[in-house]
Formats: C-alpha cells, sequence, structure tokens
C-alpha cells in the first residue's frame, strides 16, 4: 500500500478538545500527566518500575488462554516477559462487538502493536507488550450486538444479559451465517470464514469467542488479550472498591475537573456519580445507590446491604464489583506494569477528566495515545481522487464546497461580480455624497439600499454557479460517488464498515500493511491506497 498523511484538524472529523490535546494546549496540560513523546516513555517507566502484580498477572493470563498458547508461542514468550520488572504495557481497550464490530477496532490494536515495536527500538534494554483489554463487563449489547459488512447490517438479536462477556454465543449462528455469506469464494474468504467459525460456533462465552477471533487475526504479533473479570485480579482492587462505595471518594475530584474543563471551553464525555460501581452476576449488573437510610441498593433487584454487610460483601467477593467508565481506568492501572492507554477520541476527552482521581488514590496516570485512524481504499479510487483534480486533504470538505470549487477551477465563464460590485461600491460613495448634502438623514436611505442591492448581487452569483454546474454535470456526479465511497453513510469509512471487506482483498497483508504505515507518536490521519 502507499500512504500520505493530513493533520486531523483538516478532516473536519475530531473535536475541539482531541485537537487541544495534540496541540500541546497549555490550558490542557493540568489534565493528564507524560507527555506523548519518547521522553515522556522514558518518565512513566519510572514510575511503573515497582508494579507489583506480575506474578498475579501472568498466572491469570495463561489460565485464561489455556490450549489457545500451544497455537501462539510469540503470545506465551510475550506473557513470560511479564514477570520481568523492565517489561511494560500498552494497552487499548474495547467492547467485545461481534466480529469486530467497526474498522476502527482492528486500528486500536494495530496501533498498539506498532507502538510497542516503536518504544522497543527506542529502549532496546526493556521490553514492550500490547494488550487488548476486552470490556467484558460491559451491558450495553445493542452498542456491539451487530456489524456492517459492504454496507448490509448483521445483528445478533437477542435479549441482553449481565455483562456481555458472560452471554453465551450458542444462539449467533445465524449471524455468523449471514456474516460468512457476505464473503464470497476465495482463499482469503476460506481462511476469515474458518476464523470466524472457529470463534463463535463452539457455543462459548462472548469474551471467548472474541478472545479466540482476535488472537487469530492478531497472535504472529504477540498480542496480549485481557479479560479483568476475574476474582483473582479484582482482589487488588478491593482498598479501592471500598473507597469509592463507602467514602464516594472519587465523585468530587472528577466532578471539579469536569467543571475546569468546561470552564475553559472544552467538551466533557462522562459523568461520574457519587457510587461508580455496578453489582454484577450471570443475571445482571445494575447500579449500586445508597438510600436515604444509609442502605446500599442494588437497583431492581431488592438486594441491600448497610455499610459492614457491604464492606463484608466487597472483601469476600469483589468480582461482584464492575466499575463504570471512571473507575474501569483506574482497574486497568493497577493491575498492568501500563504506560500508555491508546484510544480513540471520545475515550481520550474522558480520560482528561480523570487524572485528579489517579491523584488522590496515588495510581499513576498513563500517557494518552490517541489511535491512529485510517481511510483505506484502492488506485481506482485515488485515481479519480486525481482525475477530478481533488486531494486526499480536499476530499474531507462538505460535498456543496467540493462541487463549488470544482465548478470555480473549471468554468469557462468568470462567475464572481466582484468588479461589477467595486464599481457599483463607487457609485453608491457618490450617491452617498449627494444625498448628504441634500439631507445628512438621507445616509441611512441610501446605506439601505447598497446592503439590499449587495444581497442580490450575492445572491446572482450563486445562480451563476448552479447555472454553470450544468456544464459540468458528469464531473460533480462522479465527486458524489467518490464522496459516498469514501465516506459511508457521511461518515469516516473507520465508524461504520467492519474489516471484513478489506481482508477480503488484503489478506494477512491487512495487518502488516496497517502496521507498517502507522506511526503512533506522529499523530497523522493516514490515508492508504
Amino acid at each position: 500500500m502507499k500512504a500520505t498523511y493530513i493533520d486531523y484538524s483538516d478532516t473536519a472529523s475530531f473535536s475541539k478538545t482531541l485537537l487541544a490535546y495534540l496541540a500541546n494546549d497549555e490550558e490542557l496540560k493540568p489534565f493528564y500527566g507524560q507527555k506523548p513523546d519518547l521522553a515522556g516513555f522514558l518518565s512513566q517507566m519510572e514510575y511503573k518500575q515497582d508494579f507489583q502484580h506480575r506474578d498475579l498477572l501472568v498466572s491469570q493470563l495463561i489460565d485464561q488462554y489455556g490450549g489457545l498458547l500451544e497455537e501462539s508461542p510469540l503470545v506465551a514468550a510475550h506473557i513470560d516477559l511479564l514477570k520481568k520488572k523492565d517489561t511494560f504495557t500498552v494497552t487499548t481497550g474495547h467492547q467485545l462487538n461481534i466480529f469486530t464490530g467497526p474498522l476502527y477496532f482492528i486500528f486500536k490494536i494495530v496501533t498498539a502493536i506498532r507502538l510497542a515495536k516503536d518504544l522497543k527500538a527506542a529502549y532496546p534494554d526493556k521490553d514492550f507488550v500490547p494488550i487488548y483489554w476486552m470490556a467484558t463487563e460491559d451491558h450495553d449489547f445493542a452498542e456491539i450486538n451487530h456489524t456492517r459488512v459492504f454496507g448490509k447490517k448483521i445483528s445478533w438479536d437477542v435479549p441482553a444479559v449481565s455483562g456481555t462477556g458472560r452471554m453465551s454465543t450458542a444462539t449467533i449462528h445465524d449471524a455468523v451465517k449471514q456474516y460468512c455469506n457476505t464473503f464470497g469464494l476465495s482463499i482469503n474468504a476460506d481462511r476469515l470464514k474458518s476464523i470466524v467459525e472457529k470463534a463463535y460456533l463452539q457455543e462459548l462465552s462472548l469474551a471467548d469467542a472474541t478472545r479466540i477471533m482476535v488472537n487469530e487475526l492478531f497472535k504472529h504479533e504477540g498480542l496480549i488479550i485481557i479479560d479483568a473479570d476475574r476474582k483473582a485480579l479484582k482482589e487488588p482492587f478491593i482498598p479501592y472498591i471500598i473507597q469509592d462505595i463507602l467514602e464516594e471518594k472519587s465523585v468530587k475530584a472528577i466532578e471539579n475537573t469536569s467543571r475546569k474543563l468546561e470552564d475553559l471551553g472544552f467538551q466533557t464525555q462522562v459523568h461520574a456519580r457519587p457510587i461508580n460501581f455496578f453489582y454484577l452476576t450471570d443475571s445482571f449488573r445494575e447500579r449500586i445507590v445508597l438510600t436515604e437510610d444509609g442502605q446500599f441498593e442494588v437497583l431492581h433487584q431488592g438486594l441491600y446491604f448497610s455499610k459492614e454487610e457491604m464492606r463484608a460483601e466487597i472483601e469476600r467477593h469483589p468480582e461482584r464489583f464492575s466499575p463504570n467508565v471512571v473507575m474501569r481506568p483506574l482497574y486497568e492501572e493497577i493491575i498492568l506494569p501500563n504506560l500508555a492507554y491508546i484510544g480513540g477520541g471520545a475515550e481520550i476527552v474522558y480520560w482528561l477528566q480523570l487524572k485528579a482521581n489517579f491523584n488522590q488514590y496515588d495510581v499513576p496516570f498513563p500517557i494518552l495515545i490517541p489511535r491512529n485512524s485510517a481511510m483505506i481504499t484502492d488506485d481506482n479510487v485515488a485515481g479519480k481522487v486525481f482525475r477530478l483534480d481533488l486531494t486526499f486533504k480536499s476530499v474531507f470538505k462538505p460535498m456543496d464546497v467540493l462541487k463549488n470549487e470544482y465548478v470555480r477551477r473549471h468554468t469557462k465563464h468568470r462567475l464572481n461580480l466582484r468588479d461589477e460590485w467595486m464599481e457599483l461600491n463607487a457609485i453608491f460613495g457618490k450617491i452617498k455624497l449627494r444625498t448628504h448634502k441634500i439631507d445628512p438623514s438621507l445616509g441611512a436611505s441610501s446605506e439601505a439600499v447598497k446592503a439590499r442591492l449587495k444581497k442580490a448581487i450575492n445572491s446572482l452569483e450563486k445562480k451563476l454557479l448552479k447555472a454553470d454546474k450544468h456544464n459540468h454535470e458528469d464531473a460533480l456526479i462522479q465527486i458524489e460517488r467518490l464522496k459516498d465511497k469514501l465516506f459511508p453513510n457521511g461518515g469516516l469509512q473507520e465508524r461504520t464498515e467492519n474489516f471484513a471487506s478489506l481482508y477480503l482483498k488484503h489478506g494477512d497483508t491487512l495487518i502488516s500493511e496497517l502496521e507498517k504505515h502507522f506511526n503512533p507518536l506522529e499523530f497523522k490521519f493516514t490515508i492508504l491506497y
């Protein structure tokens, strides 16, 4: 593949807050830790050098992978490396979208893999392993139960149960069949079908199915996949669970940070609650709230705990306490020797709301790395871009702007009336002077006439442009088709399309090409063709 890069600001697709972070805006500096550069990583390693839970982490990962490690030697080697104090992780996380969901799921993981390799090249005496944190405890099934391939939506329509990672895939067979039927006939189609069927047709949990599929795609890169919905992993987190639930320690720090960000004109993404944990079982995941009489209630379940009972429940069964979006990042950093979190634009924004909370718990705040974002097309489409006298930067402009600019560049006529207006403006200067001599109060009337005429001139220019568009109808239709091709449903390709259509074309080289061209610390939008 060939690659070209443009600034994120030129895509008009990312938030003001993310762009400010990428631009090292001084106002945002209090809301994150080390800078996202190599020097920042060197400092971050010092903070994480004394990570205490390596043996626990390694034993849990070995248990989760089971027999998969026999067919994944580089993954096994990376897990073994985690025993060493000079081994660190770079982590990305995502929900358990069926069949990986939107394309940016793949981009997140490739960014983590490439960043780990870049850090190894910069600091050869250390080791760095990429982590995919499966959001197995999330319960928003409607967000993950579908994907789109070649514009077709494929859904797994069953009732949601508990955390999505605990759901059985016994009923997903029809969705698997629909998904695989879009592949056609080819070697790559056979390979992808075998991966999908191996993952989803064994009637495993969705967490285990997702691990198999992602491992098949990335095991040769040594990606480690973790499911943190485990009692043993939550035991080191017990003191933090207690402080959040019994002392409501987190909400004030996060709300204060959020107000500061908003006062500076930056958006916020999440809201902390007095209690930031759900009660999780195989049947449900429900919020915990404090009642007026001092009881801890699990909503909609008729479960109540006194303060003493709640403390005892946390200490006996930490696996029943599932962090929400503002406490899950803290949990990650407790159980991983982690240097950086790689997330999408919205994720980076809500992480900025959390630093004060990390500080009060005395937990190192990770370096925030926006995932690589990309558009992938082919030479045929690239050729059309250039033949239409466009660029990969200009195609991000709105459709009407692109069309108008094209017509103005290629018209045989002069469509603006600037010269004529300058002449009329001079005439109005004389008129205003004459009316002022007769009656100074008539100056406002002459200005009003001038304003109406200016408006009429602008309207006439638009009509000239519209009329001339008929002379370029074929090219403008091509621009429409090109935009539809590059921006399905009017948005970025990565936010809707599944990776399957690209895998069918490129096979396993898709991953290697993405890794080759992604540059995680340069923060550019990547266009591949």
